[in-house]
Order: C-alpha cells, then sequence, then structure tokens
C-alpha cells in the first residue's frame, strides 16, 4: 500500500460582502473558490497530524465537513495563515481572539482525509482518569463516609 501524504496545497480567494448588523456597518469575509493547488489569491498548505486523527474523524462525520482557515486579527481584514480539518484548533484559534474563516470540505479533500485515516488509523481511546480518594471534595471526611 502507497504511502497517504499528510500534506495538500490549497488555494482560495477571500471575499467580503458589506452589511449592515444593528445599525452599524460590517463586513462579512467567507472563503470562496477553494481548489487544490497553489493557483489562487491564497495559499496554503492543509497539513494532517497523527494527534488530530479523533478531530477529523468527529468533522468528516458531521453534517457538512468544513475546513477552517486561521484569518489573524479579529479586528482586521482576513490575512490566511493556516488551514486545518480540526475544529479543535480552530476553536483555539477562536480562544485566542484571532478570525476563522470556514468553508464546506470539497469531497476530494474528504476522500483524502478518509485514506489518511485508514492508512494511520483511528485514533486510540483517551484513557480514563482513576479518582484518588477524596480528590475534588470539599471536605476529606466527606470521602470516607461516601466510600462506606
Amino acid at each position: 500500500m502507497a504511502s497517504i501524504s499528510s500534506h495538500r496545497p490549497l488555494s482560495f480567494d477571500v471575499t467580503g460582502e458589506r452589511l449592515t448588523v444593528k445599525g452599524f456597518p460590517t463586513t462579512r469575509w467567507r472563503i470562496t473558490g477553494l481548489r487544490l493547488g497553489h493557483e489562487g489569491a491564497w495559499s496554503l498548505v492543509l497539513q494532517l497530524y497523527l494527534t488530530e486523527r479523533a478531530a477529523y474523524r468527529f468533522n468528516l462525520t458531521g453534517q457538512a465537513p468544513r475546513l477552517f482557515v486561521l484569518g489573524g486579527e479579529a479586528s482586521g481584514d482576513p490575512v490566511p495563515k493556516a488551514i486545518t480539518a480540526s475544529q479543535e484548533v480552530a476553536a483555539s484559534w477562536l480562544d485566542g481572539e484571532q478570525q476563522v474563516l470556514e468553508v464546506d470540505m470539497p469531497l476530494a479533500i474528504q476522500a483524502w482525509l478518509e485514506a489518511y485515516l485508514t492508512q494511520h488509523g483511528e485514533a486510540p481511546p483517551e484513557p480514563h482518569k482513576k479518582r484518588r480518594q477524596g480528590v475534588g471534595l470539599a471536605h476529606p471526611g466527606l470521602a470516607r463516609e461516601l466510600d462506606a
């Protein structure tokens, strides 16, 4: 079996739509013209990581698999810096007050991602943490009463 590459170059455009929200003018940015290769106004490499396999599976099994583009500072015009298929990575970008643009994942990328997961296997299950006696309880005596 041939090895599945862990990266794909993707090109796209970023389009802004002027609108008014609650009386304030704003711009809604979106990704358009997403395609394989380096032929668009913006070009980024989608890199897959073994540690993100569970997030990729979650995305693929959703109703509409998505790709997420890090667009830079939330308050400015987007300047794409990275792309991911992991909603967890995208959420961490949002937590850092970064702009994240979403786009439907093309079928070719879905098939490539599925092949990657098939070759490398599904993510191992998360180990369950054992609760130590008394940890997390406000009163140590309460732990002994609960265990009795």
